[in-house]
Order: C-alpha cells, then structure tokens, then sequence
C-alpha cells in the first residue's frame, strides 16, 4: 500500500470520495437495523469518577497525619545536631597573584607567537 503523501491529487480525491460513499453507506445501514452497528462501531465515552468532599478531607486528614509521624520521628532521631561550620577559604596573597600572573602572560605570549 503506498504512503498518502506518494499518492497525486487524482488518487486523493478518489480515496476522498469513497470514504464519504462508505459513511453514507454505513449510515444507511444503521437505519436498516435500528442503529446497533453504528452504536457498536463508537465506543462508550468514560465516566468521570467524583469523589465526595467527605473522602477527600479523610484522604487529606491521613497524609497530613502519616507526615506528622515522618516528621516526629525525624526530630526525635537527632538531638538538636548543629550543623558543621564551612572550612574558611584561602586568600592568595598579592605576590602569588603577580607569580601567577606573570607565569599565565609568558604562556600566552608563547602560545601567538607559536602561531605566527
């Protein structure tokens, strides 16, 4: 079978015309037989389920209480840890800059003059 977007404008248009003669056909034949096809071709549409707002305060009521218990238990594992002080950073002094500095302008000067 070929692809839709292979088939020309005439070929289009045919396949156009012989599904709406077969929707017309199938359309008749529902009136035949009282619509049970047609009835059968479509699904059911899907019922919505609604929960009542009573069930909805008891669903919440429990989460909030299983996360009172998550969270009692977490305070009572740890006694009031204080959390660890961060370790200072180190300063580099102005004459490691100016060592640094003057090493990093000697490889860069290398560096264009290799590409020239």
């Amino acid at each position: 079978m070929s692809s839709i977007t292979s088939l020309s404008v005439q070929q289009l248009r045919k396949a156009a015309a012989l599904k709406e003669k077969i929707q017309s056909l199938e359309k008749e034949l529902a009136k035949l037989l009282g619509s049970t096809a047609a009835a059968a071709a479509s699904p059911a549409p899907k019922k919505k389920f609604k929960m009542s707002a009573a069930a909805k305060a008891k669903i919440s009521a429990a989460a909030k209480a299983r996360w009172a218990k998550v969270r009692a238990s977490k305070s009572a594992a740890k006694p009031a840890a204080k959390p660890a002080a961060k370790k200072a950073r180190g300063k580099m002094s102005a004459a490691a800059k100016a060592k640094l500095s003057a090493k990093l302008k000697a490889i860069w000067a290398a560096r264009r003059a290799a590409k020239k």
